[in-house]
């Protein structure tokens, strides 16, 4: 399955990957440029290994494999400045969320000062999934989405990083 097909909101075609980490749940895309990281892509397992082609990119991968190791590693990276206001503000409140703990989609947007749909809208375009750790993100009722898909690796890979910070 092609990263466009798991991300419809993506630009048009599949995103040129800078590097691609293989992970336990599957294989992280990295889109970097030589100054900024613009996105980080879940892919399934069988995507193969690419080498970091920027700097970028190669803290990128350096820091994820850093978490893979160490659930309570820290993020340091040169992220692109991406959304609009609002989500900005969601994803910093995601941000805020401690390791080993979850905020359901109703909590995060009273918090917000909005609506649970639109902090879940908000969470599925995150661009920087794991930096931004909107797998803490669940609904009242069970896990929730990712990444706005409701099955699959998506859904396996959520459940994976919440098992792997001691959230479940």
């Amino acid at each position: 399955m092609s990263a466009s097909a798991l991300y419809p909101n993506a630009p048009q075609g599949t995103p040129r990957f800078s590097a691609v980490l293989p992970t336990p749940f599957g294989a992280l895309g990295i889109v970097a440029d030589t100054e900024h990281l613009h996105e980080i892509v879940f892919l399934p397992g069988n995507t193969a290994a690419l080498q970091a082609s920027s700097i970028p990119a190669e803290k990128a991968v350096r820091q994820l494999a850093h978490y893979l190791a160490d659930p309570d590693y820290r993020f340091d990276l040169p992220l692109a400045d991406r959304g609009s206001h609002f989500r900005r503000r969601t994803w910093a409140a995601i941000g805020a969320i401690p390791r080993g703990q979850t905020r359901t989609y109703s909590q995060l947007a009273e918090s917000l000062g909005s609506i649970a749909r639109a902090v879940g809208q908000a969470c599925g375009d995150n661009p920087f999934p794991i930096v931004t750790p909107c797998h803490r993100v669940v609904s009242a009722s069970g896990i929730g989405g990712f990444a706005h898909h409701a099955e699959g690796f998506l859904i396996d890979t959520k459940r994976w990083l919440l098992q792997h910070e001691g959230a479940i």
